[in-house]
């Protein structure tokens, strides 16, 4: 990813965001085993303001999609405020392994991180945080569905913990599905994302993000015809 390739993921620019379109595969912040990350990266997104961006949340290295950057100190103070408020809303799109019965539904189910030897990962506990996700689906293949996902709490893993738990897997997760492949890698993305105005005569804003490419086959399967769906 080099800077001129990050600048022309930019989906919605104003004075106090940025709203980018993440690829997947790269890591939001540095880690043991990473090779590049955003954050380092970040300088290059600074376009006509006086301070880098910063992260004014995060998305998995393996998630794809709208990713919003505050531009100024005060700017990532009010979004922390949204995101913490539950004011900003997220919808994602998946494709999982078979798929719900019903076409609408949500699933309601506690969740708490677990730490062993091996590392963490996140299970569903009745003693662990509130976890809702309100699902629809979207269209359905042979043996795999398209859903949009609503989160209504913004816990960690918590859409693919989720869709898990229900029974059905998201397509290439390593964790909590069959397993990431090369052909098949983690197939969730950050699809929409929409934001109040962060002050008196701020806009609100909202971004799409378009599929990634390694969603595209499975996506066509389920029915996603491009030029239409996406622009819905």
């Amino acid at each position: 990813m080099t800077p001129e390739a990050l600048q022309a993921r930019v989906l919605y620019r104003d004075a106090d965001i940025l709203i980018i379109d993440k690829p997947a595969g790269l890591a939001v912040h540095a880690g043991p085993k990473t090779v590049q990350d955003l954050e380092a990266m970040l300088p290059a997104l600074r376009f006509d303001g006086r301070e880098v961006p910063r992260l004014a949340h995060r998305l998995d290295t393996d998630t794809s999609g709208c990713l919003v950057l505050a531009r100024h100190a005060k700017a990532l103070t009010r979004l922390g405020r949204a995101f913490s408020g539950r004011d900003v809303e997220k919808t994602y799109w998946a494709v999982v392994e078979g798929g719900p019965e019903a076409d609408l539904g949500r699933i309601d189910l506690p969740l708490k991180k677990v730490t062993d030897k091996s590392g963490w990962k996140i299970l569903v506990d009745a003693k662990g945080q509130p976890a809702v996700t309100d699902f629809r689906v979207l269209g359905r293949g042979d043996g795999f569905s398209w859903l949009e996902l609503k989160p209504a709490t913004g816990r960690t893993h918590q859409l693919r913990v989720h869709a898990c738990e229900a029974g059905w897997p998201m397509v290439g997760d390593p964790f909590y599905g069959s397993g990431r492949t090369s052909d098949r890698p983690l197939h969730l993305m950050a699809r929409r994302i929409a934001l109040p105005p962060l002050g008196a005569n701020r806009p609100a804003a909202s971004a799409e993000a378009p599929p990634p490419d390694h969603m595209r086959v499975l996506l066509a399967a389920c029915g996603l015809e491009s030029d239409r769906a996406l622009k819905e």
